[in-house]
């Protein structure tokens, strides 16, 4: 048996491929991963580490917003870095970005493209 899917998109966030944004499964919403591009510029938002996070959290935010959730309602992400020396920076910004009950996260070393340094992918209850 097949589950209902819906396919989720948010005109504020960029999208770098051919793949849906986010899909919603029953009360669930799973998010593709979410790059620190500049939604202006579509490109890298800043050659640091912070910069491109900080910016993949606030598109990943914006995405959850217009799936009809939000931070505070993720329950697992997955973040990709490409050095395993910015691991300290990573747990600042889930602190700013996520003060209470943080998500479950998993954090591989990974190659990206286009430069980038971050990406995340989330797991977020529907409101």
């Amino acid at each position: 048996m097949a589950l209902p899917e819906e396919v989720l998109k948010s005109q504020r966030v960029p999208r770098v491929g051919p793949y849906s944004q986010a899909t919603r499964v029953g009360s669930l919403i799973f998010t593709a991963g979410q790059p620190g591009v500049d939604p202006a510029t579509r490109q890298a938002a800043g050659s640091t580490f912070e910069a491109q996070a900080r910016q993949a959290l606030v598109n990943l935010g914006a995405l959850l917003e217009d799936a009809g959730s939000g931070l505070r309602r993720v329950v697992k992400v997955t973040c990709f870095v490409t050095n395993p020396s910015d691991f300290p920076k990573l747990n600042e910004l889930f602190a700013e970005f996520f003060p209470e009950s943080p998500p479950a996260r998993s954090t591989p070393v990974v190659a990206l493209p286009m430069g980038l340094l971050f990406s995340i992918e989330a797991i977020a209850v529907a409101e």
